[in-house]
């Protein structure tokens, strides 16, 4: 079993950044791929970054890349998302969430465990 905690999230004016941190619990956290998805209200989930096991490799879709960046201490059982140059449109409740495999996935129904979620706000 793995337990997650997203913390970072707020309210920031368009352009803005913020780091939003997801902390694991457990022992092989580096066995784990790790996603973090949004969720807007009347919206699907969708995957906004994923990173395999050992940070090697990404996956960022078309409307964050180049300003959305995942990275991961697995000495510190953590996982980051870095958002830049946000906009009104990245506002949502953000996820993190892990899956028994070292590489990673961009589908939501491929993971086993998720966190509560954090609110981001964007205001133009």
């Amino acid at each position: 079993q793995v337990q997650l905690v997203e913390s970072g999230g707020g309210e920031v004016q368009a352009g803005g950044s913020l780091r939003l941190s997801c902390a694991a619990s457990g022992r092989t956290f580096s066995s784990y791929g790790m996603g973090w998805f949004r969720q807007a209200p009347g919206k699907e989930r969708e995957c906004v970054a994923a990173i395999n096991g050992n940070g090697a490799r990404t996956y960022y879709p078309d409307s964050v890349k180049g300003r959305f960046t995942i990275s991961r201490d697995n000495a510190k059982n953590t996982v980051y998302l870095r958002m830049n140059s946000l906009k009104p449109e990245d506002t949502a409740v953000y996820y993190c969430a892990a899956v028994r495999t070292y590489y990673y996935s961009s589908k939501s129904s491929d993971y086993d465990y998720w966190g509560q979620g954090t609110q981001v706000t964007v205001s133009s």
